[in-house]
């Protein structure tokens, strides 16, 4: 790889961390007047917790603008030709930078739209097919940290089938891996209260998901 090309990748993946890293959930909180996500059930920023404090619309309009940054950061890549190792590798920082915002003093979400707005982009068969998976979970479970635990897992699995079989790029591999486990480890206090039987429904007050 050139000096330029490291340069590059570099900017790349440092732009993709910082947009991964704002925080839509209290950005739109603040503009709107309502409560920080942070002040209400797990006081994470990602839209799940978006929707428990400012209500379905804008909990809702705070989750496109997360999934977005899975897009934006891996669109930023393609645009100036990194290559997909880049793109994959911006994709995580992406996912990072939501979960450990510079922004928030490394608080945040658990990674879960922008993880699925990468997908979107590197498959998007798989990550639709996945949209009904984490719906049905939600309502057979009435968990949000269930629904979102089996999407992410079966979205990796298929991202990982989908290079075997199109094929897709060998690095997308990497973020079925890498993204996957990513996501599991922002989740593990969610994991332990399931273990525990001690995660709230949804639905219920303050409900931790």
């Amino acid at each position: 790889m050139e000096p330029w090309e490291i340069v590059r990748a570099i900017i790349v993946v440092v732009a993709a961390y910082l947009i991964g890293g704002i925080p839509w959930g209290v950005i739109i909180a603040r503009v709107s007047g309502g409560p920080d996500p942070r002040t209400i059930g797990s006081g994470r920023t990602g839209g799940s917790n978006a929707i428990r404090a400012l209500g379905p619309r804008l909990g809702l309009v705070a989750g496109i603008l997360d999934l977005l940054k899975g897009v934006a950061a891996v669109l930023l890549a393609r645009a100036v030709g990194a290559g997909p190792g880049v793109e994959v590798v911006a994709a995580l920082a992406a996912v990072v930078g939501h979960s450990r915002s510079p922004f928030l003093g490394l608080n945040g979400g658990r990674g879960v739209a922008t993880g699925f707005g990468a997908l979107l982009v590197f498959s998007p068969i798989v990550a639709l097919l996945v949209v009904p998976v984490f719906g049905l979970t939600i309502w057979l479970t009435k968990y949000s940290s269930v629904g979102s635990l089996v999407a992410t897992g079966l979205g990796g699995i298929g991202l990982a089938i989908a290079v075997a079989v199109v094929p897709l790029s060998p690095w997308y591999y990497l973020y079925a891996g890498v993204g996957t486990l990513l996501i599991f480890l922002f989740h593990t206090d969610n994991i332990q209260r399931l273990l525990a039987g001690q995660e709230r429904k949804v639905g219920t007050p303050r409900d931790p998901g």
